[in-house]
């Protein structure tokens, strides 16, 4: 896997450059660490969740294999790319853990129940002194979905 801005132009060069390989092309939308304010701070005109839902069709469009975004817009962003392309969802946080930098976020048994195909769980694994523990207790969630 391999992740890029999910820009049109950038996104179809990619895939160009990318053809007969198996490398699966991921399109960041929206970084899980922004949210209204910092995407309206940064010069954009719409909500985080219209701009996820906008560059997941424009990832569709230009053949990328996948898409990363909040997992609060999975569901959404499943219905626009079918059950083929994947998923990935960072940001992914245990109930009762600390959200760090992250604005929107969501548990690991949401994630799954929404669409996400692949969970990005950093800081809840790393930053817990029974790593081996708290990852699978995560699995559990996830499995339970």
């Amino acid at each position: 896997m391999l992740t890029l801005h999910a820009y049109p132009k950038t996104m179809k060069a990619a895939v160009e450059a990318a053809r007969g390989s198996d490398l699966c092309l991921l399109g960041v939308t929206v970084l899980t660490s922004m949210d209204e304010q910092d995407v309206i701070d940064a010069g954009y005109e719409h909500d985080p969740h219209t701009l996820v839902l906008r560059r997941s069709e424009q990832a569709l469009h230009a053949g990328m294999g996948g898409i990363v975004c909040s997992a609060e817009e999975a569901e959404a962003v499943r219905r626009i790319v079918g059950p083929n392309m994947a998923v990935v969802t960072p940001g992914i946080r245990p109930k009762g853990s600390d959200h760090g930098d992250q604005k929107r976020v969501v548990t690991p048994a949401q994630a799954i129940r929404n669409g996400s195909s692949h969970l990005v769980v950093g800081r809840p694994i790393v930053g817990a002194a029974d790593r081996r523990a708290v990852a699978e207790a995560i699995l559990d969630e996830m499995r339970s979905a």
